[in-house]
């Protein structure tokens, strides 16, 4: 008899990635001998884990992979990308970008995507950053414990109920200095793991969000136990959003979107160059 094979899976608790991984963590499909110990973390400390090479396949912001690229290859199954779904900057007092010059905002983290488009955007905002779990942010700015907040995940739907207003959306941003899709996070593995292996791998995700597709009301009770947000509309909402065609694949735009956000990010400075393909 062939021994199962366990593998460590990173994902946040966030709608979107249960919903991704419910089936392939619950043994509702064939994994090929496969079997995942999951460890679900915010995404920031992911991230974190992810560059001491903690996890064998986890979720990661791409800003932090373009640190890890000679580590790790991406999965083109499971990834967050879209339009219309990028990161926002929300204030209680303020309404334009300059406004926020000398003020304090908070971030979910460091090595968040919605941290480097920020950079990108305007880059002496940065040294203003307070970070914080992105679940904290909202209330933070409702309080005044921040002059704004950089928000991302089910927070978009939410902060307007908070009293906030919108200063930016830095995925619109994003899109119309690009033309492409606003590339926010994606699954990683090990490239040690080798090649074969990180095929059946990229399937089994493909065939976990597939299930999903089908069943979508089996991972409700799952979703809800970890999410920040039970309210159905909210949840709904969120995987409406995040959850897409480019989750399925990450196709070609995908691609060049990712390229792109590294090769900005390269030309700035943020980050390092790589020769690695992003996928295998």
């Amino acid at each position: 008899m062939n021994k199962m094979k366990e593998l460590t899976l990173g994902y946040s608790p966030c709608p979107n990635d249960t919903f991704i991984f419910y089936a392939l963590v619950h043994a509702k499909i064939g994994t090929g001998g496969l079997r995942f110990r999951e460890r679900l973390e915010d995404v920031e400390t992911l991230n974190l884990l992810a560059r001491r090479a903690a996890l064998d396949i986890t979720k990661i912001s791409f800003h932090a992979f373009g640190y890890l690229r000679d580590t790790y290859c991406l999965l083109r199954s499971g990834a967050a990308l879209g339009k219309g779904c990028g990161p926002l900057i929300v204030s209680k007092k303020y309404t334009h970008l300059q406004d926020l010059k000398d003020r304090k905002i908070a971030s979910p983290g460091r090595l968040t995507t919605a941290f480097l488009l920020l950079q990108l955007l305007d880059p002496s905002l940065k040294d203003r950053v307070i970070e914080m779990p992105f679940h904290r942010i909202v209330d933070a700015v409702r309080k005044d414990e921040v002059d704004a907040g950089l928000i991302i995940h089910e927070s978009r739907f939410t902060y307007q109920e908070a009293g906030l207003r919108l200063v930016l959306d830095l995925g619109e941003w994003w899109e119309r200095t690009t033309g492409l899709p606003v590339p926010l996070g994606g699954i990683i593995a090990k490239r040690e793991l080798g090649d074969l292996l990180i095929k059946k791998i990229e399937s089994g995700i493909r065939k976990s969000l597939d299930y999903a597709f089908a069943h979508k009301a089996e991972p409700k009770a799952y979703i809800k136990e970890h999410s920040q947000e039970v309210e159905d509309r909210v949840i709904e909402q969120h995987i409406g959003l995040y959850v897409n065609d480019y989750s399925l694949d990450i196709g070609d735009d995908g691609l060049r979107a990712v390229e792109g956000l590294f090769r900005m990010s390269e030309e700035k400075g943020i980050i390092e160059k790589s020769s690695m393909p992003l996928c295998v």
